[in-house]
């Protein structure tokens, strides 16, 4: 395994899913982690004393990270707790499991959309670079809806377009802070995002996935994308 003994973390969406999984890899690996969560706190707290019990440090930032103040909120914890930041995974967002052709999309949808998936990823982004340490590492999750786009999701699709675009666009003032940036589009992996699809009856439920049934096979996909996720951010 990598090591990342004395080096510090901040995961955004920590608490459950890939960020859950990156939170984890990461205290193995042996940095502290800090991360947030939007509301689930008690799911929070489950993974903050697996992170203590691996013997590393962690903080916890709950809130909604469209909001200005959560994120300042957010970057002076993480300065108090650890004192500067070796590496950011932007990783929070949402999927809106309703299938809407783009037609008939609310403007309230999108904006929600936008707020959750792009205006968060600005915030969190920048107070972390904020905190980077020379030779920081920055991995901005995408998805592949990015790419090719996602039927009746366009919201969600304009998004992760946005954040793909986003690292190679800021590549030259990142530079000049001497961190590096990438944004890695996820593929469709069976996290509460595809639970949620299958419970609506939506199309990403009728996905075929390369390793389908146990939750053993579930748990290999997720933890997978985590290992992808530290790769790119040493």
């Amino acid at each position: 395994m990598i090591s990342l003994a004395g080096r510090t973390a901040l995961v955004t969406g920590g608490s459950r899913g890939i960020g859950r999984a990156t939170v984890l890899l990461l205290a193995r690996a042996g940095a502290d982690v800090a991360f947030t969560f939007h509301t689930r706190s008690a799911e929070a707290d489950a993974v903050a004393g697996e992170i203590r019990a691996l013997g590393r440090r962690t903080a916890t930032f709950g809130g909604d990270l469209a909001d200005p103040a959560v994120v300042a909120a957010m970057a002076d914890g993480v300065r108090r707790t650890f004192g500067r930041l070796d590496c950011f995974v932007a990783n929070a967002g949402i999927w809106p499991s309703e299938e809407v052709p783009l037609s008939e999309l609310a403007p309230g949808r999108w904006r929600a959309t936008m707020a959750a998936n792009l205006d968060a990823v600005y915030l969190t982004t920048k107070a972390a670079l904020g905190l980077m340490s020379p030779g920081g590492r920055v991995v901005i999750v995408s998805s592949t809806a990015g790419q090719r786009g996602e039927a009746y999701h366009s919201d969600y699709a304009a998004t992760k377009g946005a954040v793909i675009g986003s690292p190679s666009r800021s590549r030259s003032s990142v530079r000049r802070a001497s961190s590096s940036t990438v944004s890695p589009p996820v593929g469709w992996i069976r996290t509460c995002v595809h639970l949620r699809s299958r419970a609506t009856g939506g199309r990403a439920s009728r996905r075929r996935f390369p390793s389908v049934g146990s939750r053993r096979r579930k748990t290999s996909q997720v933890r997978f994308s985590s290992s992808a996720a530290i790769w790119l951010g040493t």
